[in-house]
């Protein structure tokens, strides 16, 4: 299958640069999969698509502010992008520029901490040594991640809203460098109403990494080796899902990132959950056969993308082309801070 097939062209103006007023006032496309119907709702709508027999699994990794910016002893501006943490104190990331920076040299932030570069990683990639006190401080010295196509004037690029609004309701467990970007939908009174009317709610956690908004670059998507993030299963959560499963009752996944984090833990236990945590680098794409995903709540995704590729792989990749193109015909928003679609 050719990465082409994943194309499409998206206007410009239709890349959401920033939030909506409120979280639950955007629209929501709803796929119809079994009949290849269409409905346009908005996600205060979404009690409507969800009965008291159905199991909600939401991701709630916290997205860390790993974007900092600092000065070299020269007093030449760097930035350093926190990828993740290996031990206590060191950490993977990106440095930009790259330009005369070697193993050694300090970088000292706006708190007057310093950071040492350690060594070189692969694919230009960094080892940093930081502060004792640096997780303490990190929300003083960080800027949100915000994804590469969110471009706004540039003493505007990281607003004070974006801590609030780049993050999930329910974000616990810091590790993610992107935002599970389907969950900024809910609010703490739609999560409550859907518990009052008889829903469950289960947790995973995947840190969302690098790679997520990066497009395929091979020719054949079979030949793209997908990129690998931290994930974990409670044995409650495990319990409840097969549970559910078991009974035949609809697990919806809320993102892209649990649907990967439920399909890879089933592949490793015949169809099954367990509490477990590990890396997954699955590749979800047309012809998976999804074990426990019944519907989801998702993003549009970038073209070519392996996010793209896995709702594609859900509901057709016919029917998801043809809902992009309804949704650029209705002028919804798209990507991180854009609308979202319910594929049931």
């Amino acid at each position: 299958m050719r990465v082409e097939e994943f194309d499409y062209y998206l206007p410009p103006e239709l890349i959401a640069q920033h939030p909506s007023n409120k979280r639950e006032a955007s629209k929501m496309m709803v796929l119809h999969r079994h009949s290849n119907e269409i409905e346009h709702k908005n996600f205060h709508n979404i009690e409507d698509l969800i009965t008291p027999d159905d199991l909600i699994v939401i991701n709630n990794t916290k997205v860390i502010p790993a974007r900092i910016f600092g000065k070299k002893e020269t007093g030449a501006n760097i930035e350093i992008f926190l990828i993740h943490q290996i031990e206590k104190n060191i950490w993977e990331c990106l440095l930009r520029p790259q330009k005369r920076v070697k193993a050694g040299i300090n970088i000292i932030l706006k708190d007057n901490s310093n950071i040492k570069v350690l060594d070189k990683s692969a694919n230009d990639k960094w080892i940093i040594k930081v502060a004792d006190n640096f997780e303490i401080n990190i929300n003083s010295v960080g800027n949100m991640p915000l994804p590469p196509y969110i471009k706004r004037e540039q003493d505007n690029v990281f607003e004070s809203s974006d801590r609030e609004r780049y993050q999930t309701i329910y974000a616990k467990i810091p590790g993610a460098i992107a935002a599970p970007t389907a969950g900024l939908h809910f609010t703490p009174e739609i999560i409550d109403r859907l518990k009052s009317n008889g829903s469950k709610i289960a947790e995973i956690t995947l840190h969302v990494g690098l790679g997520t908004f990066k497009p395929v670059k091979t020719e054949n998507i079979e030949d793209h080796i997908m990129h690998k993030e931290l994930y974990s299963i409670t044995e409650d959560t495990a319990e409840l899902i097969n549970e559910y499963k078991a009974e035949r009752k609809r697990v919806i996944s809320v993102g892209t990132t649990t649907i990967r984090t439920l399909e890879s833990v089933a592949q490793l236990n015949n169809g099954n959950i367990k509490a477990c945590s590990g890396w997954s680098n699955l590749f979800i794409y047309p012809g998976f056969d999804f074990k426990i995903t019944d519907a989801c709540i998702t993003n549009f995704h970038l073209p070519k993308s392996t996010l793209i590729m896995l709702v594609s792989a859900l509901a057709g990749k016919d029917f998801i082309f043809h809902a992009y193109n309804e949704a650029i015909i209705n002028n919804y928003r798209f990507y991180s801070y854009g609308d979202c679609m319910f594929i049931s």
